[in-house]
């Protein structure tokens, strides 16, 4: 047996275990449920063993609280909606998301995206689709399905491998997921679990905001964009030529339906993969280019309409000392302003292009973002209901001050403390894909625990979105690995999970490398991760 075929032998049967481990865990609502049920139980418990702990800056002790007592009992039946009205994402990514879903269903995005992969060099390809792939998720899970075959479609139309093109993609958008050169909603999603976790915290730094990592994602963006190029240009496209892998794409009829994580099959999905690369040509029309170049003018013109509101002397949105840093209304209108420079240039690309007909089309196209999100909406019911749960016992801070304690004891509190979260993070990954999930559950526990070692919220939520996104590609839990894997058998009808994972393998190590490397500059050179967020609390 040749080492590739061992090597791809050995990742079958690792894979086959995770994927056997991941299918055991409930349906992330269940397993809220769960763990929210579980977080009752214990903290009952604890407060009937009369547990409490002293928080670091305050003088009298918390006493944690029961959930199954006649106070926690209460407690529930009157914030039941509270809690779930109440949870700071949906302020923030509902809104925002409003906007986005107008950019990508008029093509606004789509177009963005071709026209920066179609007007790049030959040599310069790789690099271009790293960049892009990894700016793409301002379109969230849409760009899982986008850009690799636009990738593919403007690698073969420049002589290169498509299936290059393909994976890069692929690679580019689900490893450097977590980060981008724009604000996404994810940007608003992390932020406002983060700040639900510090609402208890005595001292808890800057207030998150969506732009709070945005110094730390401009830098890792262009970081993970020259790792991507490179990986593509120097290992993946070179081993596709020795291997003499196909360029061209089989006939539908010659490819075997693949099976589609949640039960359903490729007929299920290819219609909407094949309507893609038809739809969506590497080269853009004439209306599309005038589309283009108005939304371009407009969001210029948008963007010189806030700076003249913001920067005078007596603007409305500085703070009483006239600045904007570390709070001020203009560091509150981020989600205002995200919406608008969205919407607007959306609007004009939408009526100049000719992809929207009337007025009444903005609101109907909203309500698709609505009903896309319906998933989340639901689930966040249950990850409202956990965190103020987690808050309102006391048991975050109870774990924070003896996990503190710990690491404290073991002389694990600077940076090794912040890369072992990492790799946690990391781990988990590969079982919840979900990052709102997984930063719900991790936020949980490690915000206040950094908190109290004296580290910014902000810089923590920097760190996790490392451990968020190196090890997607890799997981059979990741749903878009297996509708990857269609898009790959279009090339290769024979290709299999191995295939996809053996393809995915040389990104994952040098992005989460790379992605380190760069926190490492932030943290030792004591840099801003965004605007007013350093990596200590003062």
């Amino acid at each position: 047996m040749s080492q590739t075929a061992e090597f791809r032998t050995r990742t079958d049967r690792f894979l086959t275990g995770v994927e056997r481990i991941g299918n055991k865990l409930p349906d992330p609502f269940l397993l809220f449920l769960g763990l929210f049920l579980l977080v009752g139980v214990i903290s009952t418990v604890l407060e009937l063993a009369g547990t409490s702990v002293t928080i670091p800056g305050t003088d009298e002790p918390t006493a944690v609280r029961g959930l199954f007592t006649g106070e926690g009992l209460a407690w529930l039946t009157v914030n039941l909606g509270a809690n779930f009205i109440g949870f700071p994402p949906l302020v923030t990514v509902v809104t925002i998301l409003l906007a986005v879903t107008v950019a990508e269903r008029t093509g606004l995005l789509g177009a963005a995206i071709r026209v920066s992969l179609g007007s790049a060099p030959r040599w310069l390809l790789p690099y271009a689709v790293g960049l892009v792939g990894v700016t793409a998720s301002v379109m969230a899970d849409a760009s899982f399905i986008v850009v690799p075959p636009l990738a593919a479609m403007v690698f073969k139309a420049a002589g290169r491998h498509p299936i290059a093109g393909l994976v890069g993609g692929f690679a580019a958008v689900g490893a450097g997921y977590s980060t981008s050169l724009v604000v996404t909603s994810l940007d608003a999603l992390f932020a406002g679990i983060t700040n639900a976790v510090t609402e208890t915290l005595p001292n808890a730094g800057a207030t998150v905001t969506p732009i709070s990592n945005y110094y730390y994602n401009v830098a890792a963006s262009i970081v993970l964009a020259l790792v991507a190029g490179l990986i593509i240009d120097r290992v993946v496209e070179p081993r596709l030529v020795r291997e003499d892998a196909p360029r061209d794409m089989v006939t539908s009829d010659d490819v075997e339906p693949a099976a589609v994580a949640g039960g359903q099959d490729a007929d299920d999905v290819a219609p909407a993969l094949r309507s893609g690369p038809d739809d969506l040509a590497p080269e853009l029309d004439a209306a599309e280019r005038r589309g283009l170049r108005m939304a371009g003018l407009a969001f210029l013109l948008l963007s010189a309409v806030i700076l003249v509101a913001v920067l005078p002397g007596g603007s409305p949105w500085r703070n009483d000392e006239g600045g904007f840093l570390p709070e001020s209304p203009l560091l509150d209108s981020t989600v205002f302003i995200v919406f608008v420079l969205f919407l607007g240039p959306a609007l004009v690309y939408g009526y100049v292009s000719g992809s929207m007909r009337e007025s009444a089309d903005v609101p109907k196209v909203m309500a698709l973002g609505v009903k896309d999100m319906a998933a989340f909406i639901v689930l966040a019911f249950m990850l409202g209901q956990f965190i103020a749960l987690f808050n309102w016992t006391n048991i975050g801070s109870a774990l924070a001050v003896s996990g503190a304690n710990g690491l404290e004891s073991i002389g694990l509190t600077g940076y090794p403390a912040i890369l072992g979260f990492i790799v946690l993070a990391s781990l988990l990954n590969l079982f919840i894909v979900s990052g709102s999930s997984m930063w719900t559950l991790m936020g949980a526990v490690f915000v206040p625990l950094f908190a109290l070692l004296g580290y910014e919220p902000g810089f923590v939520q920097a760190a996790f979105r490392i451990g968020d996104s190196a090890t997607q590609v890799i997981t059979p839990m990741n749903p878009y690995i297996w509708i990857f894997l269609v898009m790959l058998k279009r090339y290769e009808p024979d290709a299999g999970l191995g295939t996809v994972i053996a393809r995915m393998l040389p990104f994952v190590v040098p992005f989460w490398v790379a992605w380190v490397a760069v926190l490492s500059v932030f943290y030792f050179g004591g840099l801003d991760v965004g605007p007013g967020v350093g990596i200590r609390i003062p």
